[in-house]
């Protein structure tokens, strides 16, 4: 059985093709870590508007146990690319 089509989701950042990276090392130095954009609106969402999952679930038309899992992963992202200085690609 194969898994079910991704929902489509609400993103309004238009962050593509960008990066975030330590300072002083040329990107092509650094090991990345790919984010997607559902998951940066996401953070947006809940950590920087303050938002509720389930308001945010709301606003990109999925459930709120999506956010969730969507917020774990992108944290986890988030806390490896900090301490451990990988940079982030915005997909």
């Amino acid at each position: 059985m194969s898994p079910r089509c991704k929902k489509p989701r609400k993103c309004r950042c238009k962050f593509t093709g960008k990066a975030f990276k330590p300072t002083g090392i040329p990107l092509s130095e650094v090991e990345r870590i790919c984010m997607s954009r559902d998951e940066l609106e996401a953070l947006k969402l809940c950590d920087l508007d303050g938002l509720t999952q389930a308001e945010a679930g709301e606003r990109m038309g999925v459930s709120r146990g999506t956010i969730q899992r969507i917020l774990s992963v992108a944290r986890k992202k988030v806390a490896t690319a900090l301490s451990k200085g990988k940079a982030i690609v915005f997909e």
